[in-house]
């Protein structure tokens, strides 16, 4: 029995018998070990902000101006485009509204109740914001 050192243990270790018998060194060849694979976290899609109310894009009562219907929300003036939606009047439009305006100063104490065309520039229908009627008690129409 041959009993080997803790150096000749640590010596040979690295050694190799090939099939004639001769020892051989071979290298010492470090594998890693195969990655482990990590799956990515998962995506997380944060919830829409808050709908905010939208600014109401339709106004309650309109005139006609001789050309085209119009009508205010707070200080924007809008008119009735095709599809009987409500657009933003351009300045070209606001000018030629003020003109009419200038010859009819009580144009609002005549204006037509809006229940017919409620429908805003995005496609939505909005609902009235007052409950007023005209001075006879009809909707102007």
């Amino acid at each position: 029995m041959i009993v080997l050192s803790a150096a000749a243990a640590g010596f040979v270790s690295g050694c190799v018998v090939d099939p004639y018998g001769r020892v051989a060194f071979r290298p010492l060849v470090y594998v890693a070990p195969a990655p482990v694979y990590v799956a990515p976290p998962p995506v997380v899609y944060a919830p829409p902000p808050p709908v905010e109310e939208a600014p109401l894009l339709v106004p309650d009562n309109y005139v006609w101006d001789g050309y085209e219907y119009v009508g205010l929300v707070g200080d924007q003036y809008y008119y009735l485009g095709p599809g009987n939606v409500w657009l933003y009047c351009e300045p070209f439009r606001l000018e030629r509204f003020h003109g009419w305006e200038g010859g009819h100063p009580g144009w609002r104490d005549h204006a037509i109740r809006n229940d017919s065309y409620r429908t805003d520039h995005y496609g939505h229908v909005q609902p009235r914001r007052d409950n007023r009627q005209g001075k006879d008690g009809h909707d102007g129409h």
